[in-house]
């Protein structure tokens, strides 16, 4: 058979020829960047014949009836498997295939590996250049050492052995020198008496220098630790210790240093603990490096600096991680004690009553006033009163004393009673003979009665010929104030200004009610008391005028009052005098603060300016909290109210209101009216109904109250508008009494909790349960009765049992989602947060209307 033949029976494969070995080099790389390259043959591995044979490299193509035996071999195969021949080929050219492929991803892989060993040999190489270039630069440093030691040491000698013409050498102190340098030495003339020659001094500097060399070298040899190849075959003799490895050294012996001292002066300590600060603060309290509380925090993974703020949560655990105690303690806490103990009652002592004087406008409040002034004996002495401060101190005949305050428009009266400061213990309730009860005395009883404190009525201008003190007392009678020859507990007494009848049985009824009432106060402690007012003068800066409620007020003590604090520099009396201090009840104004705090604060005498300065802080970033949430005292508005309402910040249903008409018979009116609309669940409570235009008292008194202002055919002047605007009272203004009537219905209204009704809408079968991915159970029903409609309410029946109420997920009619599906129509449903669902179940649809109540 020709060769032709062969080949076209063999499948179309390629000859068999001999293949040579072929040879080339390879690189191996070794340590410290060092390689070497090698010779290496490749030679072709003899195949293996399909029967078991070892065929040659020249072998022949294969037989005929080899060929027929691998097709009756591929042919039984195939049967056995029960696939065709071409099938099998098929198979086994796809295998043949992936075998390739498989040896191509090897060779990426081998090719990809050698790649990366390139470039790892490469950095290796490079760094030991980079090591080689230290070593040279640190031997030249040791060469260049040793030679300046050397030559120091040759200038020390040669000013040794040079001799002075005054002193003669001393003999030299001779050593064994070495066997070289004795044979060097041997033959060369000595001068000056066995000094040495400059050849001679030339060697030994020379030698001076190779043992300086050495020693380095022996040094570099003890740094350089155990013994490896490297260092054994490379030629790094003069290898000596790094730079960087010198530092790491000396870092680690200093941080043990440090952590060994740290160990030993570690002390635990008791933390205080606010509730916020900052990581600064918290190390300065635990005694402690802020280096080292900020890399403990970054080792928990928080990215904090010193100045971070972190809670007390948060601080609680860095203390204990660094071994402290903890004491925690609120912001708040920084008022705690201010005030003081209480005072014993043995060391309580009598104090002159604190008086206010009210009434309407030209009822004789002034000129009661100038005549209470007169009957100061003091005054009188001095040469009358040159100063008016806005409270001042009477003495009488008897000795005793009264301190009047001067509340123009009740306005400081109210700014007090708000701020929780009432320091008023009697009203003098000024009310003329001639006109009786007006608008702003009927405004005073309110403010008297809403304060707590006793009244004592001064029926003023009882010498006019048309005055009727009677009719006085009887319309008193209208507010709840029943005077003593009526039958009641309240003291009136008439008195006229002008000729000065009746101050002394004003001054009596006071100091009766004084005594009736047993003030007293305790003068040997720090002094604390109200703000009366405070102003800025041009020349003396913030000034207020304080009035003494306990202890003494001395000058040079350090007081805090409100948001302000400062130390007393004078205290100037009603006349203008100085004084060196201040006892209970004495009005004062005081010199030294630093703001003008608000009337009605509180002010107190502290230990020492820190004390001050941390309270000051603490209330005014409190204030500025306050005012940046918008939330300032009580927002006396109907639309915030009901919001309160409905978050359930107000406990009682109860609707306050300030009402104010032109006329009594309106207020009256509306009053009632209001009455019979209220409830046992809700009620509107007028608080304060008078007659007149709307002032600032009104609103102080809505704002102290949390309640709106009602004002019916009557307006509110400007300062009053100005004030409510900044203190968040809202004004209404009516002028048809059903128009209010129908507000404040409908006000009450909401008030009341809505009514919820259930509405009946349809029964479903279940049918099937279906199991959906990414929604659950479903629900395969009939409507049996009524409909069923999106998002309403479900109950699961079970054997006519409720197992299951809630809201109605997903209603579906074929694939569509749809809103109402009727009786006799098939539909899915499924119910939200419950899968529990049977074939069989009975499903009640339901919806939940919740209805309004209003008042009747």
């Amino acid at each position: 058979m020709s060769d032709t033949n062969d080949q076209g029976n063999s499948g179309g494969r390629k000859p068999l020829t001999v293949v040579r070995k072929t040879s080339g080099t390879v690189k191996q790389s070794f340590s410290h960047g060092r390689s070497k390259q090698v010779v290496v043959e490749t030679k072709k591995r003899r195949p293996v014949s399909a029967g078991g044979g070892q065929g040659g490299g020249d072998a022949g193509p294969a037989t005929p009836s080899a060929a027929d035996a691998m097709e009756a071999k591929l042919v039984a195969l195939a049967a056995k498997l029960g696939i065709t021949v071409a099938e099998l080929k098929a198979r086994q050219k796809v295998l043949e295939q992936r075998k390739a492929e498989e040896a191509a991803r090897a060779k990426d892989n081998e090719r990809e590996k050698a790649a990366q060993d390139r470039l790892r040999n490469e950095q290796e190489r490079k760094q030991q250049e980079a090591r080689e270039r230290e070593e040279a630069e640190a031997r030249r440093r040791a060469e260049e050492e040793a030679a300046k030691i050397a030559a120091e040491a040759a200038a020390r000698e040669q000013r040794v052995e040079r001799p002075t013409k005054s002193a003669r050498p001393a003999p030299a102190v001779q050593t064994p020198p070495a066997a070289g340098a004795e044979e060097a030495d041997a033959g060369r003339p000595k001068r000056g008496g066995g000094s040495p020659s400059k050849p001679a001094r030339d060697d030994r500097a020379e030698r001076a220098r190779e043992v300086a060399t050495k020693a380095s070298r022996d040094a570099g040899e003890r740094r350089r630790g155990k013994l490896t190849i490297a260092s054994a075959l490379g030629d790094d003799a003069d290898r000596q210790r790094s730079l960087a490895s010198v530092r790491r050294a000396r870092e680690r012996e200093r941080e043990r240093r440090i952590g060994g001292a740290d160990h030993r002066d570690k002390v635990s300590i008791e933390v205080t603990l606010p509730e916020t600060i900052t990581l600064q603060d918290l190390a300065q309290r635990m005694n402690e490096r802020v280096a080292d509380v900020v890399k403990f925090m970054f080792k928990q993974g928080e990215m904090l600096r010193g100045n971070d703020i972190i809670d007390a949560d948060m601080a609680e655990l860095i203390a204990g991680e660094f071994g402290h105690t903890v004491k925690r303690v609120s912001e708040a806490d920084v008022e705690i004690g201010l005030e003081g103990a209480d005072d014993r009652e043995e060391d309580l002592q009598p104090r002159a009553p604190i008086v206010t004087i009210m009434g309407h406008v030209d009822h004789g409040k002034t000129s009661l006033l100038d005549a209470l002034r007169k009957t100061d004996v003091a005054g009188g002495e001095a040469g009358g009163i040159t100063q008016h401060i806005g409270a001042y101190q009477v003495q009488l005949k008897s000795g005793e004393r009264i301190t009047f305050l001067d509340t123009p428009g009740h306005a400081a009266f109210t700014a007090m009673r708000a701020r929780g400061a009432n320091a008023t213990d009697i009203a003098v309730l000024v009310v003329a003979a001639d006109d009786s009860i007006k608008p702003q005395t009927i405004e005073s009883i309110s403010h008297a009665k809403a304060a707590g404190v006793p009244i004592v009525v001064a029926i003023t201008k009882s010498d006019l010929h048309d005055a009727n003190p009677d009719k006085v007392i009887t319309d008193l009678l209208q507010h709840d104030i029943q005077v003593e020859s009526m039958g009641g507990t309240t003291q009136a007494v008439k008195v006229s200004a002008k000729t000065g009848f009746g101050l002394d049985e004003l001054t009596d009824a006071i100091s009766l009610q004084a005594e009736v009432l047993e003030l007293k106060a305790n003068p040997n402690r720090p002094a604390d008391g109200v703000v009366i007012e405070s102003k800025l003068d041009k020349g003396r800066g913030p000034v207020a005028t304080v009035l003494v409620k306990r202890g003494t007020l001395k000058r040079g003590d350090i007081v805090v009052a409100g948001g302000n604090w400062g130390k007393v520099r004078a205290l100037v009396d009603e006349r203008g005098q100085q004084l060196a201090d201040a006892g209970p009840s004495l009005p004062v104004e005081v010199l030294g603060l630093d703001g003008a705090p608000d009337p009605g604060d509180v002010f107190v005498v502290v230990e020492n300016e820190s004390r001050a300065r941390e309270i000051t802080e603490y209330r005014v970033r409190t204030k500025r909290q306050i005012a940046g949430n918008a939330s300032v005292a009580a927002r006396a508005s109907l639309d915030q109210l009901m919001n309160r309402l409905k978050d359930g910040a107000v406990e009682t249903s109860e609707l306050p209101i300030v009402l104010k008409g032109d006329v009594q018979g309106s207020v009256e009116a509306i009053t009632m009216s209001l009455e019979k609309i209220s409830t046992e669940e809700v009620r509107a409570k007028v608080i304060h109904g008078a007659v007149g235009g709307i002032s600032e008292s009104d609103v102080l008194l809505a704002r102290s109250s949390g309640a709106p202002i009602f004002a019916f055919n009557v307006r509110a002047n400007k300062q009053a508008r100005d004030l409510a605007e900044r203190e968040g009272v809202e004004i209404r203004y009516y002028s048809v009494i059903y128009d209010l009537l129908d507000d404040v219905k409908s006000t009450l209204s909401g008030m009341l909790a809505p009514e919820k009704r259930e509405t009946f809408l349809g029964y479903a079968d279940i049918l099937e349960v279906f199991n959906i991915t990414k929604v659950g159970k479903v629900a395969g029903c009939r409507i049996s009765e009524g409909k069923v409609m999106r998002g309403c309410g479900v109950r699961l029946l079970r054997d006519n049992v409720v197992i299951h109420e809630g809201k109605l997920k997903t209603l579906k009619r074929f694939k569509d989602e749809v809103s109402e599906v009727n009786a006799g129509m098939e539909c899915g449903m499924a119910f939200e947060r419950y899968d529990d669902i049977r074939v069989g179940d009975k499903i009640e649809c339901f919806q939940v209307e919740e209805i309004a109540r209003t008042l009747a």
